[in-house]
């Protein structure tokens, strides 16, 4: 797909990967909805790429259908929805002194896997009522899950769990929407650096760094962008997980 001209919403499209996807889809002609948590950073994304910035809480089904509503109003509906937005909250499922971690879990299982659920369904749903360009597609799904979804760490399974059933649901959605033109994706980084990586102290960075073959670096959200645009380019790509990891393996700990 030709995304000069077409509609394209990214959610945590304020910071990060979901940042650098957003100014990779506007700088190739896209008019891009930003969903993001942050009003304030979602909007200054907004207005440097000339799109259109939503706050949505991607865990409250409501909040979503509100903002892709809007999306749709404003620009029209979207050819390729990304969902970037997410949380990486970590504990043990029982910790010191016998302490349970099951709140934790609920919160990352609605926000990222149910967020990441409910985008895809409305964009979906808004996709399938377009035309279909000359190719046939209609729309495009890239959602995020991460290569903690295979490597999980000690303290990852909530956040594993979350990653996992993304990147399980893949081929299903993807068979599922085939009739409708609608192709699903999923991309698993591996260590990017991000926001929450830039606070860390260099010596926690250097050792992070030491497990990562080649590149020997952390990623850059560029990269993720630019995967996302090679994944709406090429027709062929559908159902399946992409690790862009530089060969990481994650260890234990």
């Amino acid at each position: 797909m030709d995304i000069s001209g077409q509609v394209a919403l990214v959610t945590g499209g304020a910071s990060g990967p979901g940042a650098a996807t957003a100014r990779r889809l506007a700088a190739e002609g896209a008019r891009v909805g930003i969903l993001d948590f942050d009003a304030a950073r979602g909007a200054a994304m907004a207005s440097e790429i000339g799109g259109h910035a939503v706050a949505v809480d991607v865990g409250d089904e409501g909040s979503v259908a509100a903002a892709v509503d809007e999306v749709v109003a404003v620009l029209g509906a979207p050819r390729v929805a990304v969902s970037c937005a997410g949380i990486g909250l970590a504990a043990r499922i029982v910790g010191r002194n016998g302490a349970l971690s099951t709140d934790l879990f609920e919160k990352t299982i609605r926000v990222n896997l149910m967020g990441t659920y409910f985008v895809m369904s409305y964009a979906a749903r808004a996709m399938m009522a377009l035309e279909p360009l000359e190719s046939g597609e209609r729309g495009v799904v890239v959602n995020t899950a991460s290569v903690a979804f295979q490597d999980g760490q000690v303290g990852q399974s909530a956040y594993a769990a979350s990653k996992g059933a993304i990147a399980a649901m893949c081929l299903p959605a993807a068979r599922e929407m085939a009739k409708q033109g609608v192709r699903v994706m999923a991309i698993a980084p591996g260590l990017f650096n991000t926001p929450m990586m830039e606070g860390l102290p260099e010596e926690t960075t250097a050792g992070i760094v030491a497990n990562i073959p080649f590149p020997h670096r952390l990623g850059d959200p560029a990269e993720y962008a630019q995967m996302v645009s090679q994944i709406v380019a090429n027709p062929y790509l559908n159902g399946t997980t992409i690790r862009l990891d530089g060969a990481v393996r994650l260890p234990q700990r």
